[in-house]
């Protein structure tokens, strides 16, 4: 997957996104796969303050931003200043 086919997008402005409710993952195994990378990349955010690029789909289009993750509930992936993404939009994450 080519960082080319996703627009670049700063943490500041994720906020202001809407995202569909539906799963954009079909694959039971990238769903499981993606829960895992989500969970390393938390604890790497918080051990490390390293970070990550999340690869997300929104209303209008594939997007990434370049982030840490500051924490993880059920739905979401937490960044900072309270910035939500929902796991449900997660493409990948890279590490």
């Amino acid at each position: 997957m080519s960082e080319d086919a996703f627009e670049l997008v700063e943490k500041e402005s994720v906020s202001a996104l809407v995202f569909p409710v539906a799963e954009i993952l079909a694959k039971a195994d990238d769903i499981k796969l993606r829960t895992a990378d989500i969970n390393r990349a938390i604890s790497l955010g918080n051990l490390e303050h390293q970070k990550v690029k999340i690869y997300f789909e929104d209303d209008k289009g594939r997007k990434y931003v370049n982030t840490t993750i500051w924490a993880v509930t059920e739905d979401a992936v937490v960044l900072k200043q309270n910035t939500v993404i929902p796991i449900r939009r997660i493409i990948k994450l890279e590490i």
